[in-house]
């Protein structure tokens, strides 16, 4: 299932070392205004530029091949591709038929009878979310004109220290995970559908399609569980003319729906599954056990290049919920 969306609608499509990757968007209202250098950028943020990111440099150049016209959107279905260049698959052979620890070789192998793709993680490689990056550019120019709707991210922490006290180089074929926190201003009260349809239902979905990611938490999160009522609960207050609460342990979501009080929520990343440090696996084919050691060009931590990828998701949600209210 490729396809995120109810009105706002976004099919993922490629695989780390085919052709290409990236996206169709259905559903964009036509007369949107965009900027596609504005796009380029924000799929330059996830690239690959430092000795914590990947040895594989790819140029992430992306083409828009309908849906705007003129600098505005068409109302036809945005497609946007991103050609695969710095590919190097000779590394995965041996693992075809030895699943790697933590990566979805295993499953895979199992689900898809040994026909999936499997060079560099395949159609389960982080690399698949610059085509959500693609779509989270045109998420964005929708809530940005409908209210101004802004979201930000950031890096809370990194193997469990401040990220700028964590040296990646130091990790001599190790790898690390971290969390970050996302937050969105200007959200209008109201926007989710309840009862299954909620904004935390539908964020931790699209959330949870990120590699990765194993954990969320909304406000104050499972702090709530050790907290007593009178401490947990958001009095509500008047700032000016709106209604606000005097605090957010609820992260600005209430019954499933938003407040107009500030989104927080915080994800939990694993450490990167692929070191070069030994590890036991199985040969599929002989059922033997053996030892691994997986070379090619990994990320020692991909908190760093997760942000954008956030942050695009959560428009992706917010833009569907906006144009369903």
């Amino acid at each position: 299932m490729n396809t995120l969306g109810r009105v706002f609608r976004v099919t993922s499509f490629g695989e780390s070392h085919g052709l290409g990757i990236g996206c169709v968007v259905d559903g964009c209202p036509p007369g949107i205004s965009v900027h596609l250098p504005d796009l380029q950028k924000e799929i330059n943020r996830r690239m690959a530029t430092s000795v914590q990111h990947t040895p594989r440099q790819e140029a992430d150049r992306v083409e828009v091949l309908s849906g705007v016209f003129e600098g505005k959107t068409t109302g036809a279905p945005i497609v946007c591709f991103i050609e695969n260049r710095d590919v190097d698959s000779s590394s995965y052979d041996e693992f075809r038929y030895t699943p790697r620890p933590s990566h979805a070789d295993y499953p895979r192998y199992v689900k898809y009878q040994g026909y999936a793709d499997h060079r560099g993680g395949g159609r389960f490689s982080g690399r698949i979310t610059a085509g959500f990056v693609a779509a989270g550019y045109f998420a964005r120019m929708i809530i940005k004109n409908r209210q101004d709707i802004q979201i930000s991210s950031s890096i809370v922490e990194i193997g469990g220290s401040p990220p700028e006290q964590m040296d990646c180089t130091s990790l001599h074929g190790d790898s690390i995970g971290g969390i970050i926190e996302c937050r969105t201003h200007n959200l209008p009260v109201g926007l989710g559908e309840p009862v299954f349809d909620t904004v935390e239902g539908e964020l931790a979905k699209a959330l949870f399609a990120i590699p990765g990611i194993k954990g969320i938490e909304f406000g104050a999160g499972f702090a709530l569980a050790r907290m007593k009522g009178s401490q947990a609960n958001d009095q509500f207050c008047k700032q000016g003319e709106k209604v606000a609460t005097v605090t957010n342990h609820s992260g600005g979501i209430l019954g499933g729906m938003t407040s107009g009080m500030e989104l927080i929520f915080r994800v939990a990343l694993k450490p990167t599954p692929s070191i070069s440090l030994p590890q036991g696996s199985v040969d599929l084919r002989t059922g033997e056990e053996k030892s691994i050691t997986i070379q090619g060009r990994h990320d020692p931590c991909i908190v760093f290049r997760a942000l954008p990828v956030v942050e695009a998701v959560t428009a992706i949600v917010l833009a569907d919920l906006r144009l369903r209210m």
